[in-house]
């Protein structure tokens, strides 16, 4: 948990310092947005927001252009090819914006040249040259350079309208030995160390997730940011939680992990969105 604190805390610090403006055109509503940061996506976790329509894509923020990608294979960190067309650009205190999925034809010869980059300096517009396949759309990225980590966009930039609803349809115990309970209005579930799923969201994502047992707190996962842990990208909570085990395959997401004991325990989940909105729900489950 002292961990997942720290994280919370210099993401916090980081949207007082460093607040950055939309980085489209076209202003849209929180629930509107084509994915989430933290997202499932393919392999990996996704570090990026994806807007949901086409736009100028412009600079959020003063900087240096730094990196120009033109639909390279660059497979490393958090620049994966998957990026397309994009544009990469420092600001203070190590922090880089990416703007990626940028169609070619629209960047001005005189935008390349640049070193410094002036915020609202339109940079092209959003294309189809990224893993999107059809979808027109910005994909942004925060990258804190300094701690190897990828920040959640939605802490830097205004937030406009109301938030998708976060729900559970189906909620899963599984076991270390791979067994798998589904929780209802009545459970009997063997003593034991269980990872908890939800049924994900296709676009949506939790600002965090927490696990209570009896009222106490047992494990909190964050989005607020995204490390790496031996070449994999990770979310934290009492541990760090790579893709495979966040999202083990296309249809479920970690909430957390709780250890049951013998007797009658009170499983409490709680989903929270970035405006600290929360939806709990309660299981009554007799382990023997």
């Amino acid at each position: 948990m002292k961990k997942n604190s720290l994280a919370l805390l210099f993401a916090l610090c980081s949207t007082l310092i460093f607040g950055f403006d939309w980085p489209q055109s076209t202003i849209i509503q929180s629930d509107q947005f084509y994915s989430y940061f933290g997202q499932n996506r393919g392999d990996t976790i996704s570090n990026s927001l994806i807007f949901s329509d086409p736009s100028e894509v412009k600079a959020c923020e003063d900087g240096y252009l730094t990196v120009v990608i033109n639909d390279i294979l660059d497979e490393n960190d958090f620049f994966p090819s998957a990026l397309g067309n994009a544009f990469i650009i420092s600001h203070t205190d190590g922090l880089l914006t990416v703007y990626g999925n940028i169609d070619s034809s629209t960047v001005q010869k005189e935008t390349l040249k640049l070193k410094e980059i002036e915020k609202d300096t339109i940079i092209g517009t959003s294309g189809n040259s990224a893993w999107q396949q059809g979808h027109s759309s910005l994909e942004f990225q925060v990258i804190d350079t300094k701690n190897n980590t990828a920040i959640n966009p939605r802490l830097l930039m205004p937030r406009v309208g109301k938030e998708l609803p976060l729900y559970y349809q189906e909620v899963y115990l599984v076991g270390k030995n791979g067994n798998k309970y589904k929780l209802s209005a009545q459970n009997y579930i063997p003593a034991g160390t269980y990872k908890i799923y939800k049924k994900r969201q296709q676009i949506a994502v939790p600002y965090s997730t927490s696990v209570f047992v009896n009222g106490t707190l047992v494990d909190k996962i964050s989005f607020d940011l995204l490390r790496q842990q031996e070449n994999l990208i990770c979310v934290a909570g009492n541990k760090n939680y790579p893709k495979g085990v966040l999202y083990p395959d296309n249809d479920l997401m970690l909430l957390g992990e709780a250890t049951l004991t013998l007797g009658k325990s009170s499983l409490q989940l709680q989903l929270t969105d970035i405006l600290g909105k929360e939806f709990p729900a309660i299981y009554i489950i007799s382990v023997y």
